[in-house]
C-alpha cells in the first residue's frame, strides 16, 4: 500500500527480519539489526522496544546501548538517553559515536565545556564518527583570535538571535469522555482546575486564586500528556505542550528567554493549559547540579510559576515525569505544583475501557474487554495500544494470505497480548526504592499503596 511504513522493499525487509527473528528469538546480532533497521527507517518507538528485547539477553553489549540510547534521542527522550550514555562512555569499549550522542546531550542541557570535552574524546577515537556542522556550533573550529570563553563555555563568535516561540497553541477537542478509568485523577483535576474557571465567582469569594499547579508522576505509557490534552479540552482552552527541545539551548541565557516566553504565550491565550512533559530535565535538584546555567534556568522557572513580574491568573500549569524525585523540591511548595498526582497503570476497569477506544472504528467482533483486562495487568495505556496494533499487524498478514480480511475478535487480542509484556515493571522497580527509602513527606505513599508494600 502506498505510503504506509511497511510499503516498499524497505517494509519488505522489515518483514523479513521479523519473520527470521519470530524462527529465532535468541538471535540477538539479528535483532539488533531490526533494531538498527527500524531506527534508520524512523521508527524509533519499535526500535527501542527491539533494543531493549536484545539487551534483555545481552545487558553488557555497548552497541544496543547506543543503539536504545539513539532510539530515546530521537523520541525526545533526553534524560533517558542522557542517563545511559553517561554510564556508558565510563566504559573502556564504549563506542566512539557513543561520545558524539553525549557531547549532543550536553550541549542540549547547556553544558557546552563538558560537550566540548566529549566530542573530543569521541572524534580522536574514531575520526569517521565527526559531525563537522555540529562541531562548528559547539565552536571547535572557530579561530582562537574569534571565539569567546563565557561562564566557563567555549563558543564561537557568532551568536544567533533567540527565535520567538514557535510552540503552537492548540485547541483540543478531546475531553475527560475520551480518557479511559482515571476518575480519582478526573475529580482532583475538577477541583483544582476546571471548577475555578466554571464557578469563578464561587472562588473568588473565598479569595482562591484561578490557576496553580499539578504535578503528574508515574511510569511512561499511562496517559499523563493524554490527560493533561483533554483537560484543556473539558473546559475549551489553550494547551501548549512545552519539550525539554523547546526550552533548553546550548547559548547561554537562550534558555531562561525561552521559558519566559512560553509563558508569556500562555498568558496571551489564558485560560490556557501550559503542560511540561519531562518537567524533571528543565527543573532538576540543583544540589545535583555541577554548572550554573542549570541552576538559572530553574530560577527562572520559579519566578514564572509566581508570577513575580506578571500575574499567572488564568494560566494553568501541569507537569509530568516519570522521575519525580529528581525535581527541584522548590517545586512542590504551595503556590506551585501543590497537588503532586500520581497516575498508576489503569486498574481492569480502566484497560477494559482504553481497549473499547483503541478499537473504536476497527473492524471488531464480540470483543470480550473484560476478561482481556483481566490478563493484562500491570499493562499501561501504551501497552495496551501496542496490543491492537499487534493484533491488527497479525490479522494483516492473515487478510494478505487468504485475501479475506475478517474483524478482530477476542482471541486475536488475547493472543497479542500473551506476546507483549507490561513495560511498566523498570518503573515500579525503581519508585520502590524511592517510595522505601527516601519518602519524606509521603510523597510517595500513594506507590507503596499501589505496590501493597
Amino acid at each position: 500500500m502506498a505510503g504506509s511504513p511497511s510499503s516498499g522493499s524497505g517494509g519488505d525487509n522489515l518483514d523479513a527480519l521479523r519473520e527470521a527473528l519470530r524462527l529465532t528469538p535468541n538471535n540477538v546480532p539479528l535483532r539488533q539489526h531490526l533494531a538498527d533497521s527500524l531506527l534508520s527507517a524512523g521508527r524509533a518507538a519499535e526500535a527501542e522496544k527491539e533494543y531493549r528485547e536484545a539487551l534483555a539477553q545481552a545487558p553488557d553489549h555497548p552497541a544496543l546501548q547506543l543503539g536504545l540510547a539513539r532510539a530515546f534521542h530521537a523520541q525526545g527522550k533526553n534524560s533517558h538517553a542522557l542517563a545511559l550514555i553517561e554510564s556508558l562512555t565510563k566504559s573502556a569499549n564504549a563506542p566512539a559515536r557513543a561520545f558524539v550522542l553525549h557531547a549532543r546531550l550536553l550541549a542540549g542541557v547547556g553544558e557546552v565545556e563538558q560537550a566540548v570535552i566529549q566530542y573530543k574524546r569521541g572524534v580522536e577515537k574514531d575520526a569517521s564518527a565527526a559531525d563537522l556542522e555540529f562541531a562548528t556550533r559547539l565552536g571547535i573550529e572557530a579561530d582562537e583570535e574569534e571565539s569567546e570563553v563565557f561562564e566557563g563555555k567555549l563558543r564561537a563568535g557568532w551568536e544567533p538571535e533567540p527565535e520567538s516561540s514557535k510552540v503552537e497553541v492548540e485547541r483540543p477537542k478531546i475531553t475527560f469522555a475520551d480518557v479511559g478509568g482515571m476518575d480519582a485523577l478526573k475529580e482532583e483535576i475538577r477541583l483544582k482546575i476546571i471548577h475555578p474557571l466554571t464557578h469563578a465567582d464561587l472562588y473568588k469569594a473565598y479569595g482562591k486564586a484561578i490557576g496553580g499547579g499539578i504535578l503528574m508522576y508515574g511510569p511512561p505509557g499511562c496517559g499523563k500528556t493524554h490527560l493533561a490534552r483533554a483537560t484543556a479540552g473539558e473546559i475549551k482552552a489553550g494547551f501548549i505542550a512545552v519539550g525539554i527541545n523547546d526550552v533548553l539551548d546550548m547559548w547561554i541565557g537562550n534558555s531562561e528567554r525561552n521559558l519566559h516566553e512560553l509563558f508569556e504565550q500562555a498568558r496571551r491565550h489564558r485560560p490556557c493549559v501550559l503542560f511540561f512533559d519531562e518537567v524533571d530535565a528543565l527543573g532538576a535538584s540543583r544540589a545535583d547540579m555541577r554548572q550554573s546555567a542549570g541552576r538559572h534556568l530553574i530560577n527562572q522557572f520559579l519566578a514564572e510559576f509566581d508570577g513575580v513580574k506578571s500575574s499567572n491568573e488564568g494560566i494553568l500549569i501541569l507537569g509530568a515525569t516519570n522521575a519525580p524525585w529528581h525535581l527541584d523540591s522548590a517545586f512542590r511548595r504551595p503556590g506551585r505544583f501543590d497537588r503532586i498526582l500520581f497516575v498508576p497503570p489503569p486498574d481492569a476497569a480502566a484497560r477494559a475501557a482504553v481497549l473499547r477506544l483503541q478499537l473504536r472504528g476497527k473492524p471488531a467482533e464480540d470483543a470480550d474487554f473484560d476478561s482481556l483486562a483481566k490478563k493484562t495487568d500491570g499493562f499501561s495505556g501504551a501497552d495496551l495500544k501496542a496490543v491492537v496494533d499487534l493484533a491488527i499487524e497479525n490479522k494483516l498478514r492473515e487478510a494478505m494470505k487468504s485475501g479475506v480480511p475478517t474483524p478482530l475478535r477476542t482471541k486475536d487480542l488475547a493472543q497479542a497480548i500473551s506476546a507483549l509484556k507490561p513495560t511498566t515493571r523498570e518503573w515500579f522497580a525503581t519508585a520502590r526504592n524511592y517510595a522505601l527509602y527516601a519518602n519524606q513527606g509521603g510523597a510517595y505513599d500513594e506507590v507503596l499503596k499501589y505496590l501493597k508494600v
